[in-house]
């Protein structure tokens, strides 16, 4: 079974949609193999490198009141610590592309699933810039890639076209919000849904496929 997670490093309902995601894996057990590709979203495609206030960024984008925004805050704390994920305070949106463009190549490398984490924690958790070439090469040196190569990428444009080509054509598939899992390019999942449902569909598509070991 193919699973392709579209998604952005700054959009926390990720976080959650694939912890879950993950957490049904889990629950279906190794009988049904899976590959989990990550594929780029930008929620903020034009967003400077110096980033904005994120309280006053999903104000003006979604017209949420400070009240919905802590409200908002809240359910994803619960939601994370339900799955064994730290949400922390998040005071500023970034430009997520070169995250995307690292993602990219540690895919190539086996580790995108390893860096699609650190990078969530890295944001999420600590607050930390998903766009700062300083955090990126610390996570890939931590991840045990090869940070001069990290750095030979993020000092270029290696692996932009890739990543634009991704995005389009999620695009022009009709994906416009995320997190959105498509299961063998054909079957859609949006949202950060609970582990629950995300474990029926694997379960309902795994017999319909009859790929279950």
């Amino acid at each position: 079974m193919k699973i392709d997670f579209v998604s952005d490093v700054a959009c926390p309902w990720c976080v959650v949609g694939l912890y879950a995601l993950e957490e049904a894996l889990r629950r279906v057990g190794p009988g049904l193999p899976v590959e989990l590709h990550f594929q780029p979203f930008e929620l903020n495609p034009q967003m400077p490198a110096e980033g904005e206030d994120a309280a006053e960024h999903l104000a003006r984008k979604y017209g949420a009141s400070r009240e919905q925004l802590a409200a908002t805050r809240e359910t994803l704390r619960q939601r994370g610590a339900e799955l064994g994920f730290s949400f922390g305070e998040r005071p500023r949106v970034w430009n997520t592309f070169d995250a995307h463009r690292l993602l990219h190549w540690a895919g190539l490398e086996g580790k995108q699933r390893e860096l699609k984490h650190a990078l969530l924690a890295a944001y999420h958790t600590h607050a930390q810039n998903p766009g700062s070439h300083e955090v990126l090469l610390r996570l890939c040196e931590e991840l045990g890639l090869d940070v001069q190569q990290a750095r030979a990428i993020l000092d270029s444009d290696e692996y932009a076209e890739d990543v634009r080509e991704r995005e389009r054509f999620y695009q022009e598939q009709g994906i416009s919000a995320v997190p959105s899992v498509i299961i063998d390019d054909r079957h859609l999942i949006q949202g950060g849904q609970p582990p629950e449902a995300f474990e029926r569909a694997l379960r309902t598509l795994a017999a319909e496929a009859g790929s279950m070991g």
